[in-house]
């Protein structure tokens, strides 16, 4: 469960105590507080089979735990602490859409990730507007749609994404280098449910060429930022930055070269914590919870 709040005291006590009282195995509680605000974020995981108080408990075996009851029970709580609070089952796996680009680097590293395990979730499609990436779609066994966009076809093009992603089912869309700017009434059908990487420091270089303007600059530092696509270009809550050390020897080639390394892992990282379900948006940030 995450849950965000106005902060006061006594928070943690009553969620874990409703928690306890109906008989959870809480695993993992983290939480933060913005002072600045006085707000209050807090993720919570627990197991739906508790266990009674004691070994000698007449109720000593294990029971399952009503998930149902629970959130009968939690709502008017939540409502009288002003909470925003979203709960899921970690056994039900999100359905995830990947759009890319000719750039394959972060396609191939997602699909890898995802093929030994280390993505809990459905890849439902992978979509492209060239058709670079549609032997590696074949090698994984993901369906591969082909959508040509140009200047002329924009809306056409968008509207046939949207038609595929609902007929998919898909809860969230990944962008691993899709070098097309997505419509401000696309952006709005997945609000913190699109994951961008750019490659840059974010909010440094931004536009389609960061590391000819980094080089043009010269930075001895470039990076690349993971973060979630709102209706302005390359300003979405940052989920995840990485850096590497350069010097005035390095051309751009070598600036991409070594980018796209930070992209790779940058990008995996964001969405691994997204499936996870540890990040909350709050304003133009992110609470990344451990």
């Amino acid at each position: 469960m995450l849950i965000d709040c106005p902060d006061r005291k006594g928070l943690v006590a009553r969620v874990s105590g409703l928690l306890y009282e109906r008989g959870a195995n809480i695993l993992h509680a983290d939480q933060h507080q913005d002072h600045n605000l006085g707000l209050f974020f807090m993720r919570v995981e627990w197991a739906l089979n508790g266990h009674a108080d004691g070994p000698n408990s007449d109720e000593s075996h294990a029971r399952v735990f009503d998930l149902d009851g629970f959130k009968a029970a939690f709502a008017p709580m939540a409502a009288e602490l002003g909470m925003r609070w979203k709960l899921t089952a970690a056994e039900r796996r999100p359905r995830m859409a990947l759009f890319c680009s000719q750039y394959l680097h972060c396609m191939a590293d997602l699909l890898y990730r995802w093929r030994t395990g280390e993505l809990d979730c459905e890849i439902s499609l992978i979509v492209s507007n060239h058709r670079d990436v549609e032997g590696l779609a074949g090698y994984y066994g993901i369906p591969f749609e082909h959508v040509p966009v140009t200047a002329a076809t924009r809306e056409e093009a968008e509207a046939r994404q949207v038609e595929l992603l609902a007929r998919h089912h898909v809860e969230l869309v990944v962008l691993a280098r899709y070098m097309q700017i997505l419509s401000p009434e696309f952006v709005e059908r997945y609000p913190a449910a699109i994951v961008n990487v750019h490659h840059s420091f974010l909010p440094a270089f931004t536009g389609a060429r960061p590391y000819h303007a980094a080089h043009a600059r010269g930075v001895k530092l470039i990076g690349a930022t993971s973060h979630y696509v709102t209706a302005v270009l390359d300003d979405g809550p940052i989920i995840e930055q990485d850096v590497a050390r350069i010097s005035h020897r390095d051309q751009v080639e070598d600036l991409v070269a070594r980018g796209r390394d930070l992209e790779r892992m940058v990008l995996s990282r964001a969405v691994r914590w997204h499936l996870d379900r540890r990040i909350l948006c709050y304003g133009n940030k992110t609470v990344v919870f451990d």
